[in-house]
Formats: structure tokens, sequence, C-alpha cells
């Protein structure tokens, strides 16, 4: 793995549409070329074991970093509800069973926090990103987003748990905020920005080489 080729190549490890939309416009200046399990006509499926947002995302980068060869990063998010006992957790996106969708998910949260008073309605979004080369390193960089579960769905930006995510700074939901104001503050880009600075910190070591 001593090729520019091959150190310049980062797969982002995951089919999700809204994930890599989101990554993309996170890494727009990364010095690496991003690509993805599609463009390297990769299929894989996971199975996400672990018990933390760290584990399970360490479990998808050293997957997706095997089967490909290529310098792969993943992420674990999901949101905690703390009158739901920090559920749904690490198992946001399968949340209620993997038949429903991000829409079918929202309902159903709001559903069980139906009685539930403001006050009451914190929760925070959290990601943990990793980052595995194939020479067997790897890292971990994780960021938190607060807020609180909002009473109906607002806005459409952003995805899965969005609409219901109210921050009280804004007056208004995370799928309000424009992408910008979003990519920077979101739990996912405080995560992204300790892992750019890690990236680039990598890249300035092969230029001198």
């Amino acid at each position: 793995m001593n090729t520019r080729r091959n150190v310049s190549k980062l797969l982002l490890a995951t089919t999700n549409l809204g994930k890599i939309k989101e990554f993309c416009s996170l890494f727009e200046q990364i010095p690496f070329q991003i690509t993805t399990p599609d463009k390297e006509q990769i299929i894989l499926d996971v199975e996400e074991s672990g018990s933390t947002f760290s584990e399970n995302a360490y479990i998808k980068a050293i997957a997706y970093m095997k089967e490909s060869g290529i310098i792969s990063l993943a992420d674990d998010s999901g949101i905690e509800v703390d009158a739901l006992g920090g559920k749904p957790g690490i198992y946001s996106a399968r949340y209620g069973g993997k038949s429903l969708n991000d829409k079918d998910r929202v309902e159903l949260l709001l559903k069980n926090m139906e009685g539930v008073p403001w006050e009451k309605r914190t929760a925070r979004f959290r990601a943990s990103i990793v980052i595995a080369w194939p020479d067997g390193k790897a890292i971990l960089k994780e960021g938190v987003f607060e807020g609180y579960i909002g009473y109906k769905p607002k806005g459409v930006n952003g995805f899965g748990y969005d609409p219901i995510f109210f921050l009280p700074q804004f007056g208004m939901t995370s799928a309000q905020l424009t992408k910008e104001k979003k990519n920077k503050i979101s739990h996912r880009s405080i995560a992204s920005k300790k892992i750019l600075d890690h990236l680039q910190r990598e890249y300035n070591k092969w230029e001198t080489k």
C-alpha cells in the first residue's frame, strides 16, 4: 500500500444514500478521492453485532476495508431519547423492524413519545466514525448533537429523524436547517471535522515522501 493511488482513495462504507450525500458534502475539501461500494462494485451485508455505536463503526469499516483493500470509513450513528431510556440508540436505523422506512420510524417514535412533556423530551444524535487502513491501523472519532423531540415532523432537509429533532437555539428542527448550517453543528459534522484533521495529516505525510 505504498502508492499514492491507493493512499488517496477513501471508501465510504455505507449504501445509505442520505449518509453518502452528507459525507460527500462534509468532505468537499478532503485531499482523498471519495468512492462508494456501488462505484467499487462491492456488495456486502455486514452484521452490526456491536453493543455501541463505536463497536459497530469498527465492524463495518474493517469489513469493507478487507473486502476492498481500500482505506475505508464507516459511521454508526443514531438518536438517543432520554424519555425512552436512550432508545432507539444503536437500533435507530432498524427501529420497529427492517420493513419500516424513515417516515414510519419517525411516526413510531412520536407515538412512543405521546404524553411526554416538553421538558422531558430531551434527546441527542450521536455519531462514531472509524477509518480502517489495510495495514491494520484504525482510528475512532465521535460527535454529539443535543436537542429535543418535537411533536410533529417539520422540514424537508436531511434524513432519518431530522424532521422531529428540534433545536431550541435555532427555533427549528434539524430538517429545517440549511445544509451549510447543519454541516457546521451536527453530530456527524463534529466527528467528521476530527476525521478531516487526521486525514490531512496523513496526506501531508505522503506528500513529503
